[in-house]
């Protein structure tokens, strides 16, 4: 699901939220589920309708749309009388609307379009190449002003080059780092599959090397060596490439008889590898004279290719079992239920409503934030942040309340004068208040330069009784410390960071309509 779904984000201009989709529907705990699709692009505040519609309304749709066809979700064009479909292996399929309608299980799932988006977006995967490239043309450039090239040296270069991009491609796929090039040349037929063929058990050669690897190595060494030593280069290559046709003529024997699944990039690797065999076909080949002597240079390619190459594969593998295992544990902690078990009931709620502090949004939001916090403690400044930054992304959604848990009688604290003033603030300005809030927790002024900024206003009867309701209700909670989280209500858990409440707003959303949809019932 997740290549067509980025796809058709692109289509949208959702160029910026590709990742973050990636992100946030790989950890999703019903991933990879349709509802995975549509929460995560709610989420990411993206606009979007999941619905199942009759057939009649189909000539209605816009141009393009997911929708599931045959149990699968694919992407799809209208194109006149014609509809052409994508499924998430870039296999595509045109269809007349009959045919098309025929399999159509009626839902579908649309995104409104990006109209903030820019005309023009630099798409991130061709800045990638762009840095892969220009190191890469540089040192092209230096051995080519460096070295006496032959008209063979320019064509072996030039085909190791391209084998090299085959080679990227076959790693990402063994990595699973789908690409919309390498999706549609593994995916041109129904008999192509690089997956199945990268993957499989039966391309292991023996025990740490793989099929896999002998193109990046074959083709890194290559490239290393035409850029030291192109002469001798033009011999070696050809040479080593006929000694190969066996492991190919094996390679697609493999593909053919055991797999029985076409890898397209597999067979480009080949192609290359048998093209640069051609010159030794030619009557000035002088094998002997010219093989060996460059084979040192070519040898001392092999020794630097190889050993980069098994000092990064462990690290590409690992990286990937990481990314995995990352994803299983954010599926894990973002299951709304497990989040609800590990919030803990207040025993004592009385008076917790009549607590008055520095306040952000609407009240009658669904999700209650509020946080009791002290400024001589150091973890409070992340937690502000935190709290902050929830709020100003879901300000519709969410309400923020800033409480203080100080004794007003310890007057040997010498940070109680902040919370009298901030309280003090509050009660004439709320936006003063917040802005002094702002530049204790954000901007760490010192208590000094803090207090000559914002100083201390006339003693006010109604801030000190307010700071003691705060603090005994604290103390009866046995609230002995900062900061204090709670959310609706409810002891937030120290297992989460408050930006993980990111991912249950549309859960909280939906508990409150369940609940008022509940109490319409019961007036009715």
């Amino acid at each position: 699901m997740l290549h067509i779904v980025n796809k058709y984000l692109a289509i949208n201009k959702y160029y910026d939220k590709k990742e973050l989709f990636e992100e946030a529907f790989l950890s999703h705990p019903n991933y990879p589920s349709l509802f995975a699709v549509t929460d995560s692009l709610n989420y990411l505040t993206i606009e979007n309708l999941a619905v199942k519609i009759p057939k009649e309304q189909f000539i209605e749709l816009p141009e393009s749309f997911l929708a599931v066809f045959k149990e699968e979700l694919v992407l799809v064009y209208k194109e006149g009388s014609s509809v052409l479909i994508e499924n998430e292996k870039g296999k595509k399929q045109n269809l007349s609307s009959d045919g098309f309608l025929k399999d159509w299980s009626q839902i579908i799932v649309v995104v409104e379009s990006n109209s903030e988006a820019n005309n023009f977006q630099f798409n991130k995967n061709y800045s990638k190449w762009l840095l892969y490239f220009l190191p890469v043309t540089l040192l092209v450039l230096l051995s080519v002003f460096s070295n006496n090239f032959s008209a063979f040296s320019y064509f072996f270069l030039g085909t190791t080059l391209v084998g090299l991009v085959f080679s990227v491609l076959i790693l990402q796929e063994k990595f699973g780092i789908k690409t919309e090039l390498g999706s549609k040349l593994c995916n041109m037929s129904a008999e192509s599959s690089c997956d199945s063929v990268i993957k499989s058990n039966d391309s292991e050669i023996f025990n740490g090397l793989s099929f896999y690897d002998l193109p990046i190595l074959f083709f890194g060494i290559n490239f290393l060596s035409i850029l030291v030593n192109p002469v001798s280069s033009d011999f070696i290559i050809p040479v080593l490439s006929l000694i190969s046709i066996p492991f190919l003529v094996y390679s697609i024997w493999l593909q053919k008889v055991k797999i029985k699944k076409w890898c397209l990039l597999c067979l480009g690797v080949s192609s290359i590898i048998f093209i640069q065999s051609f010159p030794c076909f030619f009557e000035n080949f002088s094998f002997e004279k010219n093989f060996f002597s460059g084979i040192s240079a070519y040898l001392i390619s092999s020794v630097l290719v190889f050993t980069i190459w098994f000092l990064m594969k462990p690290l590409l593998e690992k990286g990937m079992q990481l990314k995995d295992e990352l994803n299983v544990y954010k599926r894990f902690k973002r299951n709304f239920k497990l989040f609800k078990f590990l919030l803990k009931k207040i025993e004592i709620q009385e008076g917790f409503e009549t607590l008055k502090g520095i306040q952000y949004g609407n009240s009658n939001a669904v999700i209650k934030l509020t946080l009791f916090l002290s400024p001589s403690c150091g973890h409070c400044h992340k937690a502000f942040r935190d709290a902050k930054d929830f709020f100003e992304k879901n300000q519709d959604r969410v309400y923020l309340n800033i409480l203080f848990n100080v004794n007003p009688e310890n007057r040997d604290n010498q940070y109680l004068p902040v919370v009298e003033t901030l309280l003090a603030l509050n009660a004439s300005d709320e936006e003063i208040a917040g802005e002094a809030l702002n530049d204790w927790h954000f901007k760490n002024l010192t208590l000094q330069v803090w207090k000559e900024k914002w100083p201390l206003l006339p003693n006010n009867m109604a801030v000190n009784n307010q700071l003691q309701k705060q603090y005994d209700w604290c103390l009866v909670n046995n609230f002995n410390y900062t900061p204090v989280k709670i959310v609706n209500n409810e002891l937030f858990p120290n297992d989460y960071e408050l930006n993980d409440l990111k991912y249950f707003i549309n859960d909280y959303i939906e508990e409150t309509d369940s609940l008022q949809r509940t109490e319409n019932l019961k007036i009715v």
